[in-house]
């Protein structure tokens, strides 16, 4: 289990103009957010995305950096875990055709909205119910997703991430090493319901046994 950097090419997000956006948001506005339709990917930039659409210099370098770090041979299975419009399995798919890619993701709307190459291959499910055969996967990553569920749930996903693996996985989620970094994390986080101090993150991480590479998101 190691602190990786592997998206470190990933542009930056201007959080503090989306802070200024969300500064008015209401409960009943995050509680939109969440039902992760059109209102959250494709409207106003307060209530989520500000529109979700692909741009090939977010995900390019950054699977390349997969594919190296964990040495992706051809033929390789990939599962995406909260893969949205599919945009990183279309990256890998051009980066590596004879990938085998997979993609889950709760958002009947995000699915419908898929890029046409890889939507055969993404299905309608939950981080912490995978629904795939244990040990299916050469790798599974989950960017910005298990921490969109309470903290069982959170318990659940990394689990079910480790089932469906073969050993290597990747995570991306909201940690903060301070009072300051949790204010500024919770002040533009519109989903997220587990948000945590990194080191409680590496503490679940060996209390549920996943043992895959993991990065916090930084303020």
């Amino acid at each position: 289990m190691i602190n990786t950097f592997l998206m470190r090419k990933y542009p930056k997000t201007a959080r503090k103009e989306i802070t200024s956006e969300r500064v008015k948001v209401t409960q009943e506005d995050r509680e939109k957010a969440q039902r992760f339709d059109e209102i959250y990917f494709d409207t106003e930039r307060r209530f989520g995305y500000g529109g979700y659409h692909y741009n090939p210099k977010f995900f390019t370098e950054v699977v390349r950096d997969f594919i190296y770090y964990y040495d992706l041979k051809p033929g390789a299975k990939i599962l995406d875990v909260g893969c949205g419009k599919g945009f990183m399995l279309h990256d890998f798919k051009l980066a590596m055709p004879s990938l085998e890619v997979a993609g889950i993701d709760i958002s009947d709307y995000a699915l419908s909205k898929a890029m046409s190459d890889v939507a055969p291959y993404l299905q309608k499910a939950s981080c912490d119910k995978l629904p795939y055969p244990d040990k299916n996967f050469d790798l599974v990553i989950a960017i910005s997703s298990i921490h969109n569920l309470d903290l069982q749930g959170v318990r659940q996903s990394l689990k079910e991430i480790m089932r469906v693996s073969k050993g290597p996985a990747f995570i991306k989620v909201n940690g903060y090493k301070n009072l300051k970094e949790r204010e500024q994390l919770e002040s533009w986080n519109l989903v997220a319901k587990t948000i945590m101090r990194e080191s409680e993150w590496e503490e679940l991480f060996a209390e549920v046994g996943y043992s895959g590479d993991y990065d916090f998101f930084k303020t």
